[in-house]
C-alpha cells in the first residue's frame, strides 16, 4: 500500500463554478483518488475555497453582504455542490482559516529571514473615483499580447501571459468602470523568485514524466522575455491574511494583506491541519513534512493550465525558499480549457452550465461520465448538447445500462432471480475472460498514468465486450435447444455486472453502488484476478433486477436545455 496526497486547484469563492471549472481540476482529481483507494492505497484528497483577493470582495459587494458572511455562505454552497457531484474530498477547507493565516505568516517570516523577501516602494494604480489603490484584479483592459478585451491587471485568462496593469490597453476600474486612473507610490513585499530561478529550473528539468502542457508553461515563464520575475506578495486590501512576520508585526506593512496567490497554495498544507482539527484525521505533518514521514508520499496536483505558473514556480519557490522540510509536488496534471457550444463558458455572462444547474436537471453520473470521457487533456475540448446527448444515450444507456437490464431480465424470465447453476464454460467464455483480463490491465495502467480520456475509452470497451458476447452467443436462442449451455452463458454475463460496477466506480459512483446493491454484492475489491472476479456470484446467488440505470435524453430536453443555458444565468 502506497501513500498518495492529492490536491485540486482551490476554486474561488465568488459564486458557483461552471462545468469547465469542474473538469479542469476537481473531477479528474476525484477520479484518481477514487481509483487509488480502490487499489487499497492510503489517500489524502484535499481541496478548499479560495476566499481572499478581489473576486471575493467584488462578489460580496454585489451580493450586499459583509465579506466574511458571504464567504462562509458560499463555502457551504460549494461544499454541498461538491458532495452532489460525489467529489470525495477528505476535507474541504477554507483559505480564510486560522490555520492558513498562521502558516502563511510563518512562511513569510522564514522567507524574510532567508533574504527572499524584499520591501519595494513602487507606483501602483490609484482610482480617484473609487478613492483607493486598485489591486491588479480590480483593473481590466485589453491584453496587448492577444487582444482579449477582459484581461486582468495580473494575467490574461485567454493567453495566460503575465501582465502588469500598465501593460493593459485602455485600463479601467472593475469597481466603478472609471478610466480616471493614476500611478501613486505605495510600499509592498516582493518574493525574490529570481533568486530561485536556477533551482526551480533544475527541479522542473528533473520532472521528465510531467505532461508537456505543464512543463511548457513553466519553462515559458522561466525563460521567455526577461525570465522569472520577482513577485509582489502583498496588497492594499482589507480582506485577507494580515501581513506579519511570523507572529510579529511587520513595520510599514500595517493595513496590508498577503496577495491571494501567496496564501492560496499554502492552504493546501493548512487544509491538512484543518482536517485533523476537525477530528477527521491524525498527524497532518506525516503528509507534508519530510522530517515527519512524508518522504514516502506521492503528491499529485490537478489544475487548469491558467494555474500552472503559480504551482510550478511561485509555490515551489515558497516551499524551497523556506529551507524547511516541506513536501514538494511530484506530479502536476494540468488541463486545457473546456469551451461551451461554440464559445467560452462565462461566469460574468452566465453562459454555459453551472454546477448547481447541472445537478438540477440530471444526476451527477451523467455529467461525470461525459466530462471525464471528454477531458481537455491534449487540447481544448468543447461541450455541445448534441454530443452530450449522444454520449449519454449511447455509452451509459445503450452500452452499460442496456447490458445490465437485458441479462438480468432474461435470467429472471428463464431461471429466476438467482445465478443459474447448470452448464460449463466453453471457448467463447474463456476467450471473453482472457480478453477482459488484458483490457482490465490496460485500464488500470491508464488510470495509474492519469490518462483520463484513454481510461474512459478502455472502460467503455470493457462494457461493450459484454454486449458483444451476448450478441454473438445469444443465450435467448441457445435456451431453446440447450438450456444448460444458456445457463452457463447467463452465469458469466451476470458476473460481468459486479465487475463492471467495481471498475466503473471512479467514473460513475452512484450507478456503481446501485448495481452492486441490486446484485447483492458486498465485495468491492479491485479485480486483479479477472477470472476469480467473474466467479464472485456463485451459482444460486440471489439478485434483483435493478431499475433503469440511465434514462435517455430526449431531443425535446436537449433543445430546451440548449436554449436555457445559452445566455444569462437564472
Amino acid at each position: 500500500m502506497a501513500r498518495h496526497l492529492i490536491t485540486s486547484a482551490i476554486p474561488y469563492i465568488n459564486g458557483v463554478k461552471h462545468l469547465g471549472n469542474l473538469i479542469g481540476s476537481q473531477l479528474p482529481a476525484d477520479l484518481y483518488a477514487r481509483y487509488l483507494r480502490a487499489r487499497g492505497h492510503e489517500v489524502l484528497f484535499l481541496c478548499a475555497t479560495d476566499e481572499h483577493g478581489t473576486p471575493a470582495e467584488l462578489a460580496a459587494a454585489k451580493a450586499g453582504k459583509p465579506i466574511d458572511e458571504y464567504c462562509a455562505e458560499m463555502h457551504d454552497v460549494q461544499a454541498e455542490i461538491a458532495q452532489g457531484f460525489r467529489l470525495s474530498f477528505d476535507h474541504f477547507g477554507r483559505s480564510s482559516s486560522p490555520q492558513n493565516h498562521r502558516l502563511t505568516q510563518h512562511f513569510a517570516g522564514v522567507l524574510a529571514d532567508n533574504g527572499l523577501i524584499e520591501e519595494v516602494t513602487e507606483e501602483q494604480v490609484y482610482s480617484k473615483v473609487d478613492g483607493r489603490f486598485l489591486p491588479d484584479r480590480y483593473i481590466e483592459g485589453t491584453c496587448p499580447n492577444c487582444g482579449f478585451e477582459s484581461a486582468r491587471g495580473d494575467q490574461c485568462d485567454n493567453c495566460t501571459k503575465q501582465l502588469d496593469p500598465a501593460d493593459l490597453i485602455e485600463p479601467r476600474s472593475v469597481i466603478s468602470g472609471s478610466t480616471d486612473l493614476e500611478k501613486r507610490e505605495t510600499k509592498h513585499l516582493f518574493l525574490r523568485q529570481s533568486q530561485m530561478k536556477d533551482k526551480l529550473d533544475a527541479w522542473i528539468e528533473s520532472k521528465t514524466n510531467w505532461p508537456v502542457l505543464t512543463t511548457s508553461i513553466a519553462k515559458k515563464w522561466l525563460h521567455d522575455g526577461d525570465g522569472l520575475q520577482d513577485r509582489g506578495i502583498t496588497r492594499d486590501l482589507n480582506w485577507g491574511v494580515p501581513v506579519k512576520r511570523g507572529d510579529q508585526d511587520w513595520p510599514g506593512m500595517e493595513g496590508k494583506v498577503f496577495y491571494v496567490w501567496f496564501d492560496a497554495p499554502i492552504e493546501y498544507i493548512a487544509c491538512a491541519q484543518e482536517w485533523v482539527d476537525a477530528g477527521k484525521g491524525q498527524d497532518w505533518e506525516r503528509w507534508w513534512r519530510t522530517d515527519k514521514g512524508a518522504d514516502d508520499v506521492t503528491y499529485t496536483q490537478f489544475m487548469g493550465k491558467d494555474n500552472v505558473p503559480f504551482h510550478t514556480l511561485s509555490f515551489p519557490a515558497t516551499i524551497m525558499g523556506s529551507g524547511e522540510p516541506w513536501k514538494l509536488v511530484d506530479y502536476i496534471k494540468s488541463f486545457n480549457y473546456l469551451n461551451y457550444d461554440g464559445g467560452q463558458f462565462s461566469t460574468s455572462r452566465g453562459r454555459g452550465v453551472f454546477m448547481d444547474q447541472a445537478l438540477e436537471i440530471l444526476p451527477a453520473d451523467y455529467w461525470r461520465w461525459w466530462l471525464l470521457s471528454h477531458t481537455p487533456e491534449t487540447q481544448d475540448a468543447e461541450f455541445t448538447w448534441e454530443n452530450f446527448q449522444a454520449s449519454v444515450n449511447k455509452d451509459l444507456a445503450d452500452v452499460l445500462g442496456n447490458f445490465v437490464s437485458r441479462i438480468t431480465k432474461f435470467c429472471r424470465s428463464k431461471f429466476g432471480e438467482a445465478v443459474p447453476e447448470a452448464g460449463e464454460y466453453g471457448p467463447a467464455e474463456r476467450a471473453l475472460i482472457d480478453d477482459l483480463t488484458h483490457r482490465v490491465a490496460r485500464y488500470a495502467a491508464q488510470m495509474e498514468a492519469m490518462e483520463v480520456r484513454k481510461s474512459a475509452a478502455e472502460l467503455r470497451a470493457i462494457w461493450a465486450a459484454g454486449n458483444e458476447y451476448l450478441q454473438a452467443e445469444a443465450p435467448w436462442t441457445t435456451f431453446k435447444t440447450n438450456p444448460d449451455r444458456a445457463a452457463a452463458q447467463v452465469r458469466l454475463a451476470l458476473n460481468l455486472i459486479p465487475l463492471y460496477a467495481v471498475l466503473s466506480a471512479p467514473f460513475i459512483p452512484d450507478a456503481s453502488t446501485k448495481i452492486l446493491e441490486a446484485m447483492r454484492v458486498d465485495d468491492t475489491s479491485w479485480p486483479d484476478d479477472v477470472s476469480a472476479a467473474l466467479a464472485r456470484m456463485a451459482p444460486g446467488h440471489a439478485f434483483e433486477v435493478p431499475e433503469v440505470l440511465f434514462a435517455k435524453i430526449s431531443d425535446e430536453d436537449r433543445e430546451a436545455w440548449a436554449e436555457r443555458f445559452a445566455g444569462a444565468r437564472d
